[in-house]
C-alpha cells in the first residue's frame, strides 16, 4: 500500500479521496491555486502545496507543477479525482514515467485508446458492443458533415475527441449551421481538452442515458457494479442521477452490463471507469423499456465520476478505496456474482446557480448559513463550512446530496425531507429546482428522457419553485455585519503551506500591500478589475461605451478587432461560464476602440471586454 497520496484536484472530490486514503492509513497531500488557498480540501489533507494562480491552466492543469508538488511532499502516488487532469493521457504518462510515483487510474495507453472517442468506438465495435452510427475517424471539413447528414439526416452531433459531459459537443440542426458549429466544437475541444479533433454521430432525439460502473484489476478481473440513470439533464449536463434505472427491465439491464464488461476487457482497461450508453426510447405501459430496445455505446469515462456515490450506496462497495488498492497491485476482493443491488439511491448536484434564471451561476457570495441535512440514508459529499467564501473560478457545484431508500418511492420521500432540511444562506442554489423535480409527475414516474428539461418542462414552474423555496430577497447577498477580524496568516516555504489563524473582535483590518493580503497570505495574489483603483478602471474603459462581462468566466474567442464597425446585436466575445459558451453581444453600434482582454483570460462579472466609440 502507498505511504502518501497527492490528490490532483479540489473541492468535494478531493475531500472524498482524502477520506478514503485516511481509512487505508495513507497520508494525504492537497494542491491548491491562489483562488483556493482557503478552500475545504486544503483543510482536510495532511499537507498542502500551492501550484499556481487561479486560472486552471496555470495551476491545476500544470503537469509539471502538480508532479513537482508530489516530489516535494515525497508522495508515492497521485489520484486525479475527476475533471482537470483526470482523463489526460499525457499527464498519466508523465506520472507513470516519474520515478517513485504511481498513477491511480487506468494506464495512459488505455486512457488514450478509450478517452479519444473515435478510437473507443473502434474498440467497442470490435468487441461487439453496439455503437451509434457515426465516423470512426476525425472530421475537419464542413463538407464531411453535410455528406454525413445526407446519409443519416439531421440533426448531427459534432463531438470533441477528448470531450465528455456535454463539453465540446454541438448539435447541427440544418446545413446553415454546419460551419459555425464545427468551429465552436473544435474551439471548445482545444480550450478544455487541448485537442481540437472532432467526430460525428447520428444525434438521438429522445434517449435514456444509462451508464455502467466498472472496476478492473491488473489480474484480468473485470466487474460491473450495476447501472445509473442520468437522463435528467440540462444541455447535456447531468442534474440528478439515480440507480438502478427505473426504466430498465432485468433482461435489458443484464445486456447493457455485460456489453460494458466486454468492451472494457477488450481495451485491456484497469482501475475504475464508467461505460455510458444511450437507449432509444420505447416504453411499454408499465413505463419500462422494451427488453429488445436499441442501446448504443456513447463513451467511456476513464476516471471516477461525480455520481459514483450512487453506486456506492446501492452496492455497499467503496469504489475510491478499490481504485487505490488496484493501483497498488491488489486483486479485486469480490466476484461478479457477489455484486448485489440493495435499494435505490439518488444524487443531487447542489450547484450555486439560479435555476429560475436559466441556471445562471453565482458570481460570488459567502455561506452565512450552511446546515446540511442528516439522518438515515442521507450522505453529503462537500468541502465547505459555514463562513466560507464561494470560489467562482471553477465549477458551480458546491456539494452533492446522496440519498438511499429501500425502494425508489422511499428514496424520493427521504430526498424531499433532506432537501427541506438543507439550509444554505448567502448564495443561491438549485435546491428549489430539486424539490420541484421530486414532485414532478414525469420524473416520479421515471418516464423522463434527456430532452425533458430542455424541451418539455414548463419554465414557469421553475420560477415558482424558486419563489417558494429559494432565499428571500437579499438573503443570498446579505453582508455579514459582525465586526470580527479573522487574521489567517498563510506562509509558503518552497511551495508548502503553513497556517496561523487569529480571530479578533473590534480590531482594525490588516492593511493590504506588498507582501500582505487581506487574509495575510504572502503568496501571489489574483487580482480582478474590481481590485483596481477607480481611475484605472475608467482608463481601461476609455471614453466610449463598454461591453462588459455578464458573469465570471473565461474568454474563449474575441470576434472583433480594433477598428471594426459593430452593429447592435453583433457578437463581440464568446465567454465560457460553467461549461457553456455564451455570446456577448453589443447593445449599441459603434467602432471598436479598445479590447482590454485576451483569449484564455479569466474575467469577472462587470469587467470591460470591448470599448465602442
Amino acid at each position: 500500500m502507498f505511504r502518501k497520496v497527492l490528490v490532483a484536484n479540489r473541492g468535494e472530490i478531493a475531500v472524498r479521496v482524502v477520506r478514503a486514503c485516511e481509512e487505508l492509513n495513507v497520508g494525504t497531500v492537497a494542491v491548491y491555486s491562489d483562488a483556493d488557498k482557503n478552500s475545504g480540501h486544503v483543510r482536510h489533507a495532511d499537507e498542502a502545496y500551492n501550484v499556481g494562480p487561479a486560472r486552471a491552466a496555470d495551476s491545476y492543469l500544470d503537469h509539471d507543477a502538480v508532479i513537482e508538488a508530489a516530489r516535494k511532499a515525497d508522495a508515492d502516488a497521485i489520484h486525479p479525482g475527476y475533471g482537470f487532469l483526470a482523463e489526460n493521457a499525457s499527464f498519466a504518462r508523465n506520472v507513470e514515467e516519474a520515478e517513485g510515483i504511481t498513477w491511480i487510474g487506468p494506464s495512459s495507453d488505455a486512457m488514450e485508446s478509450l478517452g479519444e472517442k473515435t478510437k473507443a468506438r473502434k474498440i467497442m465495435a470490435e468487441a461487439d458492443v453496439p455503437i451509434v452510427p457515426g465516423t470512426t475517424d476525425p472530421v475537419t471539413e464542413p463538407e464531411e458533415i453535410t455528406d454525413f447528414a445526407d446519409e443519416h439526416g439531421y440533426p448531427v452531433a459534432i463531438k470533441a475527441e477528448g470531450g465528455g459531459g456535454g463539453r465540446g459537443m454541438k448539435v447541427v440542426e440544418a446545413e446553415s449551421e454546419v460551419e459555425a458549429q464545427l468551429e465552436s466544437a473544435r474551439r471548445e475541444g482545444e480550450a478544455y481538452f487541448d485537442n481540437d479533433s472532432v467526430y460525428l454521430e447520428r444525434y438521438l432525439e429522445n434517449p435514456r442515458h444509462i451508464e455502467v460502473q466498472i472496476v478492473a484489476d491488473e489480474h484480468g478481473n473485470v466487474r460491473h457494479l450495476g447501472e445509473r440513470d442520468c437522463s435528467l439533464q440540462r444541455r447535456h449536463q447531468k442534474v440528478i442521477e439515480e440507480g438502478p434505472s427505473p426504466a430498465l427491465t432485468d433482461e435489458l439491464r443484464e445486456k447493457i452490463g455485460e456489453a460494458a464488461r466486454r468492451g472494457v476487457a477488450a481495451a485491456d482497461y484497469t482501475n475504475a471507469g464508467t461505460v455510458e450508453f444511450l437507449v432509444e426510447e420505447d416504453l411499454d405501459r408499465d413505463g419500462l423499456l422494451d427488453p429488445d430496445a436499441n442501446f448504443y455505446f456513447l463513451e467511456v469515462n476513464t476516471r471516477i465520476q461525480v455520481e459514483h456515490c450512487v453506486t456506492e450506496e446501492i452496492t455497499g462497495l467503496d469504489i475510491v478505496k478499490r481504485q487505490i488498492r488496484v493501483a497498488a497491485g491488489e486483486e479485486l476482493d469480490f466476484a461478479q456474482d457477489d455484486v448485489e443491488i440493495d435499494g435505490h439511491a439518488m444524487e443531487f448536484r447542489i450547484n450555486a446557480e439560479n435555476a429560475a434564471k436559466d441556471f445562471q451561476p453565482a458570481t460570488g457570495g459567502k455561506l452565512t448559513t450552511y446546515d446540511p441535512p442528516g439522518g438515515l440514508g442521507v450522505r453529503l459529499d462537500d468541502a465547505l463550512r459555514q463562513g466560507d467564501e464561494l470560489v467562482t473560478d471553477y465549477d458551480s457545484m458546491i456539494a452533492k446530496l446522496i440519498v438511499w431508500g429501500e425502494d425508489r418511492e422511499e428514496c424520493i420521500e427521504r430526498s424531499l425531507r433532506a432537501l427541506r432540511e438543507y439550509e444554505i444562506e448567502g448564495i443561491t442554489t438549485i435546491i428549489p429546482f430539486h424539490r420541484l423535480m421530486l414532485s414532478d409527475e414525469r420524473f416520479v414516474e421515471g418516464t423522463h428522457t434527456t430532452k425533458y428539461l430542455d424541451e418539455e418542462l414548463d419554465r414557469s414552474r421553475i420560477e415558482q419553485a424558486q419563489d417558494q423555496w429559494g432565499p428571500a430577497d437579499g438573503a443570498a447577498t446579505a453582508a455579514d455585519d459582525e465586526e470580527v477580524v479573522e487574521r489567517e496568516f498563510t506562509v509558503e516555504v518552497n511551495g508548502k503551506r503553513f497556517e496561523v489563524e487569529l480571530e479578533e473582535r473590534g480590531a482594525p483590518a490588516i492593511p493590504t500591500g506588498q507582501g500582505a493580503s487581506a487574509s495575510g497570505s504572502s503568496g501571489p495574489q489574483h487580482r480582478s478589475a474590481a481590485d483596481e483603483p477607480d481611475d484605472a478602471a475608467a482608463a481601461a474603459a476609455g471614453d466610449g461605451e463598454s461591453v462588459t462581462a455578464e458573469m465570471q468566466g473565461t474568454i474563449l474567442s474575441i470576434e472583433v478587432a480594433e477598428g471594426d464597425e459593430v452593429s447592435p446585436g453583433d457578437v463581440v466575445v464568446v465567454l465560457e461560464a460553467m461549461k457553456m459558451e455564451n455570446d456577448i453581444v453589443a447593445s449599441a453600434g459603434g467602432t471598436v476602440s479598445e479590447i482590454p482582454i485576451s483569449e484564455g483570460e479569466s474575467v469577472d462579472m462587470g469587467d470591460t471586454l470591448v470599448v465602442l466609440e
